[in-house]
């Protein structure tokens, strides 16, 4: 036999007379290489794709069987949710650093990455914000004082005005912000869940 350990489970077992020495190790390497013209049925490239069937079979049979599937799944999320946290921060400071050309005071009312995001698509052109916008911005910012505040500064902002198609790329960058921050909040949400589940 090849393997001198299968070879010694074999004597102590049923009492066989086994040898693993180097000439039985030569001959084995040379029945694979030449595998295929010993035996007549096999076509050319049948054996490699049996070996490759049974490399799949058995990795797939480790991974369903896998005891720390549970934690290959945390690990992953806590992987994502770390790579989230400095996108959405870098993001978010590049949102604001753009809109801050039309409506520079807005950050300082609003530090809030997340807010700040979605204030933009409820402002967009701060000439035509009035007190109609009130209650959406009062609903984002939880504070209707901070709403007038940020109603009565847009009016005596003093931001360049920018241009339709400007607006509409910040607008939709902000908006793909405040996608993330939900998709980081509904992955921390799962991630508690699962460790709650694993750790109680």
């Amino acid at each position: 036999v090849m393997d001198s350990k299968l070879g010694a489970s074999l004597h102590e077992e049923l009492g066989l007379s086994v040898t693993s020495a180097e000439n039985v190790q030569e001959l084995i390497r040379g029945i694979r290489i030449h595998f295929e013209k010993l035996i007549g049925q096999l076509q050319t490239g049948d054996l490699p794709r049996a070996q490759l069937g049974l490399a799949h079979s058995y990795s797939r049979s480790k991974i369903k069987f896998n005891v720390h599937k549970a934690d290959n799944m945390i690990i992953q999320a806590i992987a994502l949710l770390d790579q989230l946290d400095k996108d959405v921060n870098t993001f978010a400071m590049r949102a604001k650093e753009w809109y801050s050309w039309h409506f520079p005071e807005l950050v300082k009312i609003v530090p809030d990455n997340y807010k700040y995001a979605r204030l933009v698509n409820i402002i967009r052109n701060k000439q035509s914000l009035d007190e109609t916008s009130l209650p959406q911005i009062a609903d984002v910012v939880e504070d209707e004082d901070m709403a007038k505040e940020i109603l009565e500064a847009s009016r005596s902002s003093m931001g360049t005005d920018v241009s339709p198609i400007d607006l509409i790329n910040i607008e939709m960058f902000a908006m793909k912000v405040a996608e993330l921050a939900d998709f980081r909040r509904e992955l921390h949400n799962y991630l508690t869940g699962k460790m709650h589940n694993v750790a109680p």
